[in-house]
């Protein structure tokens, strides 16, 4: 029996058994809660048999252990594959811990636990309930009036997609609260852990600004404000935003210095890691179970345990355990970008660990560089020297200044507001950097097998490396074809067959965009730009909507943008947008610059000479494409009635936008010109005020389009427009129902249109 025993330990413990077998349960958890194309499943398929056959084939008298796990992890999957199916009743409550509730002046948002699962609820509170949530302790909300829906998902190429990020949460239903009743509770164990957070992250939030915002980083794994979103943009575009995310680096850092001092104590090493295990599992409790720091705690203790009773396990496998284990905790885990990211680079440490750090540090950014141009679409070529830089910074200046911060803010506060402007001039240089831009670089989107092939391509080049048994020839051709890959990748994005004109979806505005084939001009016609109604400060939609889609397109400059006119929804993302892009020329009518509030919107972001006013009759031209303006006649000072309207011919077809023109100003360019077009965007978003039916029977349009905000406070588009496209049999498409809708053109391929969503039935 002992020898059995030890024969069951040795071939579990042989090298290669858990790597290979948390590999296989990671495919698994792909299959089952990823949405996924046929070919995506097929491919998911493959690996998983190859992996299975792998196993049985090394593992021969395991593969009843092997079977035994991945059913078990089977079932855990599907049992956690149950989606939350709340229903607004009478009696329905949900419970919500304060310390993970975000408040911005009087509405709040958060997770909150409701039978059967979680869900997101957001609303506004009154001073009463606010005072509620500012004791800390759980949070029971009943009474509950509101609207139950789908969380919405990202309606854009490159857009950040809510709806997939909270699948990893397993959450997918999101309630908006317009009354509700609120009740304390202050029982229990877990509710006193959680209030014992929220008085920490009180504490956190009383800190100067820069102290405040690197303690919640490193404490609590979250940003505190959107105000400080510049600093994380400063350290992501330098490729080191990894330092500010707890994780192995932080895990480390804790261990060795509890040792430390469990050693002067003279502890044992079962005393010393008690008392790492214990910090631990506290780190874990603040950070959200943040799935860095979880990697490398658990990694750690499976590390200790196995050390302990004196059983190997080479690192690899370590980490292959860590991932079986953490997938029993999460079975979501995959489906996160941050669990992807750190569990590869762990891996890719072990692949280079004989290297020296300079190679190891070149080596990992290869690595990860599939993942961050599938992800973020760019990378930073000189990250190597930033990291140098950087990280020797942050882990000797800014982690010690935070964590003296902490201890010191209560009794020295002059010295906390000394940390504050020493770390003050350290982001300063760091955004200075940034700010350049240097090398920095925006490749594009790959999708998703491109990205695969490449992470193989990657780690197969490591392995090879390190391994006598590959020729040099073997290894300078597997160089070469990789970044041969990597080429065509670039060319395809950066020099398309096909050109496009697409409808970006913006909400309750316009911003279209226009870029011909092969040496690629690209044209924005509106910017977007939300209308805010309550004067509070809101981020760039911009932000989270064109400027992804252009980097996920490989765009890092603009030769034109036309200008329709004033209108915060046309307009109002501008200044954010000549901040992060290069704008050649920027195309207006003739009166819009003598707007004040539109001067203030360009101020020092543009320079004069370009700067083109235009009215009717004059034409803009580029050797590929031609833009000829139908109005105004006369300049005006940018309202709806002074429109920039253009039209255009590609691939021949006719296009004409007139931004919020409405009908009087069709009715001028009809009295002017006999104008077709194929297609045509609807004035005014499709208001009653635009598209006069006579002025769409002149053009005679084979389909329209709409660019207006779901559940808009206008209606948009009205009945009676609906209603006079119906009448003329015009078919018509809108980017509340569509998404973003692309129209593309040139190459082998007839032109064709295509949407981002579903086409909602008409």
């Amino acid at each position: 029996m002992q020898d059995l025993k030890i024969n069951w330990k040795f071939s579990i413990l042989r090298s290669g058994f858990f790597l290979l077998l948390g590999l296989l349960l990671i495919g698994l958890s792909f299959i089952i809660f990823q949405k996924q194309t046929v070919t995506q499943k097929w491919v998911c398929y493959a690996l998983i048999s190859f992996l299975t056959l792998l196993l049985f084939y090394k593992f021969t008298n395991l593969k009843w252990f092997i079977l035994l796990s991945v059913l078990l992890m089977a079932i855990i999957f599907h049992v956690d594959k149950k989606e939350t199916k709340f229903m607004l009743t009478p009696h329905a409550t949900v419970d919500v811990y304060p310390d993970q509730v975000k408040i911005s002046d009087d509405w709040f948002s958060a997770e909150a636990k409701a039978p059967g699962g979680r869900i997101l609820i957001s609303g506004k509170l009154t001073p009463n309930q606010l005072r509620k949530i500012a004791q800390g302790y759980q949070i029971t909300f009943s009474h509950l009036a509101g609207e139950v829906s789908q969380i919405e998902p990202a309606s854009n190429y490159g857009q950040f997609d809510l709806r997939s990020f909270y699948r990893s949460k397993n959450i997918t239903q999101q309630v908006k609260l317009t009354s509700c009743n609120l009740t304390v509770e202050k029982r229990g164990f877990w509710n006193y852990l959680h209030y014992l957070r929220y008085r920490l992250k009180t504490y956190l939030h009383k800190m100067p600004p820069i102290l405040s915002f690197f303690s919640y980083e490193l404490l609590l794994g979250e940003n505190p404000s959107q105000d400080f979103q510049p600093i994380l943009n400063n350290y992501r575009d330098l490729g080191v935003i990894h330092i500010l995310s707890i994780s192995g680096l932080h895990v480390g850092i804790y261990t060795l210095v509890i040792s430390t001092i469990c050693y002067f104590f003279k502890l044992t090493e079962n005393e010393a890691f008690c008392f790492c295990l214990l910090i631990l599992l506290v780190g874990i409790f603040l950070c959200n179970g943040q799935a860095g720091f979880v990697r490398a705690s658990l990694t750690y203790i499976i590390s200790k345990i196995l050390t302990l009773n004196k059983l190997q396990i080479n690192k690899p496998d370590l980490l292959g355990l860590t991932a079986i284990i953490h997938l029993l905790i999460d079975p979501r885990l995959m489906l996160g970008t941050g669990a992807l990211l750190s569990y590869i680079l762990a891996l890719g440490l072990e692949l280079t660990n004989k290297m020296t750090n300079f190679k190891q540090s070149v080596a990992l950014n290869l690595l990860l560089l599939p993942l961050l141009l599938f992800y973020f679409f760019q990378f930073n070529f000189l990250t190597v020297i930033f990291n140098l830089i950087i990280v020797p910074y942050f882990n000797w200046v800014v982690m010690p200044m935070t964590f003296l911060n902490l201890i010191v803010f209560k009794m020295m506060p002059h010295l906390s507001w000394l940390l504050e402007g020493i770390l003050g001039k350290g982001e300063q240089l760091i955004a200075q950097f940034s700010k350049t831009q240097i090398g920095l670089f925006t490749f594009g989107k790959i999708n998703w097998w491109q990205c695969l092939f490449l992470l193989l391509l990657t780690s197969a080049i490591l392995v090879a490396i390190d391994e006598q048994t590959f020729s040099i020839k073997f290894k300078k051709y597997l160089l070469k074809g990789t970044l041969f890959f990597y080429l065509i990748v670039f060319f395809s994005i950066h020099f398309p067959l096909q050109g496009q004109v697409t409808f970006i979806d913006v909400g309750q505005g316009d911003s279209i965009l226009i870029s011909t084939p092969l040496f690629r001009r690209v044209f924005l016609i509106d910017v977007g730009g939300k209308l805010n109604f309550n004067g509070k400060k809101v981020t760039p939609q911009v932000n989270k909507i064109t400027i992804p889609f252009l980097k996920a397109q490989g765009i890092s400059k603009i030769d034109g943008i036309f200008l329709s006119h004033q209108d915060a929804d046309h307009v109002g993302d501008l200044g954010p947008l000549l901040d992060q892009v290069k704008v050649k020329k920027l195309y207006m009518a003739q009166g819009l610059l003598d707007n004040p509030s539109f001067r203030k919107r360009i101020a020092s972001r543009i320079g004069k000479k370009q700067i083109v006013q235009l009215l009717a009759g004059q034409n803009v031209k580029y050797p590929d494409i031609s833009f000829a303006i139908v109005y105004p006649f006369k300049p005006g000072i940018g309202k709806n009635e002074d429109s920039l309207s253009l039209t255009f011919k590609l691939a021949r077809k006719q296009w004409l936008f007139t931004g919020d023109l409405g009908q009087a100003g069709e009715a001028e360019i009809m009295a002017k010109y006999h104008l077709h077009a194929d297609y045509f965007k609807l004035g005014h978003h499709g208001s009653r005020t635009a598209s006069n039916p006579d002025f769409l029977k002149a053009l005679q349009p084979e389909r329209v389009f709409v660019s207006a905000g779901r559940h808009n406070r206008f209606g948009h588009p009205h009945e009676e427009t609906i209603g006079t496209l119906q009448n003329q049999h015009i078919s018509w498409a809108s980017t509340q129902d569509c998404g973003m809708i692309t129209w593309n053109y040139g190459g082998l391929m007839k032109p064709k249109f295509k949407q981002f969503l579903p086409v909602a039935k008409k």
